[in-house]
């Protein structure tokens, strides 16, 4: 069942139960009112006979109406009058006024017809020295009050069921016409068109915003393809390079192998092979990151992991210069924060002249990196003295097999996978990873949530 026949149904069963509820209101108020009328009407003959036995001038007929019935009580309570229904009965009701008070009430069954319930008013009256007693019935009221008006109220009432179920219905499809149009423009969105966006309601309500909100995931869905697609052909030529230098060396080895040796050619191969090996491994890499719950976490004591990644580069031609404060303890995998600062590291080493400084502080977090770290901040940074990186091309690093048209983005051995699986890592991590100032060289910051 579609969501407008559900809340059509909905709509249709509360308006029902509410137009009842009315209905039934309605009727009780005209029962009430008709009620009061009746016994104001009984009250007043009661008033009039009692007046008649007062003056010991009791008239007959006793009363004009057929239905109505009457039994003249002395103080003995004997029955002096009646009508004639009523003559050779018993008291029709008990009720006993007190002095100058009315009182009414409803008597069912006894000198009444099995099942008839009648109003009955008790008056007294001063007789002589002797109270007399003054009863007038009439049939109840039913509580339909009258056929013709209870068949005009439900009617009325069933047909305001009606019209709110219908206005009901109506509103809840003209609301949602607007996401059957959106459905249906989705609908038509496919890869061959990922620029088309859904239409905006004219009205600025939830609809409007769901149609937003698609907007801009259809937006995202086109970059990440967009991505995907310069990825693919970005790592087709990362690796068409190696394999077509593999395959000259071959090719010159066959043409000519009386000039060739298997040393000369095997020396000449393995660089291609060891950077097709190096790519494939970072694209392994980036797919394993990206598949986040094979990482299992541990306390890692960031002081003791750089300091043991550092140790094993001493030697390597540049010179480390280290600051490191003591127990800075993060949760993390300890294999992936141990590839991010060797990705750091690798880069520093690759571009820096002569020293590479790598510090670890410990700070309190600002008011904007306060969601993000409400602990505080294990700050690392791996600064280099090499030529630097543009102010307009700091983020330009951190894409996949990025090139730089300054001295920093020459060829020089990498993959051009390092720095992303470097913030890939950081950001599983909940941290971040960053390029920022510095009077000379690269400046890579590092920031990790403290647990």
């Amino acid at each position: 069942m579609s969501i407008a026949a559900r809340i059509t149904w909905f709509a249709g069963a509360v308006s029902t139960a509410l137009c009842a509820l009315l209905a039934a209101t309605v009727m009780f108020a005209i029962h009430r009112y008709v009620t009061g009328g009746l016994i104001a009407e009984l009250a007043a003959d009661g008033g009039r006979l009692a007046h008649q036995v007062e003056h010991n001038q009791i008239v007959f007929p006793l009363v004009e109406h057929s239905d109505r019935n009457v039994q003249i009580l002395n103080q003995a309570g004997q029955i002096i009058a009646a009508t004639s229904r009523m003559r050779g009965k018993p008291v029709m009701a008990t009720l006993v006024p007190d002095g100058q008070n009315i009182i009414a009430g409803t008597a069912c069954g006894g000198v009444f017809p099995p099942g008839e319930c009648e109003v009955v008013v008790a008056q007294s009256a001063r007789r002589g020295p002797e109270d007399w007693t003054v009863y007038i019935a009439s049939p109840a009221i039913p509580w339909y009050v009258a056929p013709w008006l209870a068949t005009t109220v439900i009617g009325a009432i069933g047909l305001l069921a009606l019209a709110l179920t219908a206005l009901g219905h109506r509103i809840v499809t003209s609301s949602l016409r607007p996401v059957s149009a959106i459905r249906a423009e989705l609908d038509e969105i496919t890869e061959m068109f990922p620029g088309r966006r859904v239409g905006l309601p004219p009205s600025h309500d939830e609809i409007h915003d769901l149609a937003e909100s698609v907007n801009q995931t259809l937006a995202r869905l086109q970059a990440a393809m967009h991505q995907q697609r310069r990825f693919t052909s970005d790592a087709s030529h990362e690796l068409r390079t190696p394999i077509a230098a593999i395959r000259a060396e071959v090719e010159d080895a066959l043409y000519a192998p009386e000039e060739s040796s298997v040393s000369r050619l095997g020396a000449s191969v393995l660089p291609s092979l060891d950077r097709l090996e190096a790519i494939v491994g970072d694209l392994l890499t980036i797919a394993r990151q990206e598949d986040r719950d094979e990482a299992e976490t541990e306390p890692v004591d960031l002081a003791e992991l750089v300091a043991s990644v550092t140790e094993e580069r001493d030697g390597a031609g540049k010179v480390f210069d280290s600051s490191l404060e003591p127990r800075i303890v993060v949760t993390g995998n300890r294999r992936q924060l141990t590839r991010l600062l060797s990705n750091l590291l690798d880069n520093a080493e690759r571009y820096a002249a002569t020293t590479i400084t790598v510090r670890l502080t410990r700070s309190a977090a600002t008011k904007r990196e306060l969601r993000r770290f409400p602990r505080g901040v294990a700050k690392l940074e791996v600064v280099d003295d090499g030529p630097g990186i543009d102010p307009d091309q700091r983020e330009l690093v951190f894409q996949r097999f990025a090139r730089l048209d300054t001295s920093r983005g020459r060829d020089s051995g990498g993959t051009g996978l390092g720095l992303p699986i470097a913030r890939q890592i950081a950001e599983s991590h909940g941290g971040t990873l960053q390029v920022e100032d510095q009077p000379r060289g690269a400046r890579f910051v590092l920031r990790l949530p403290l647990p």
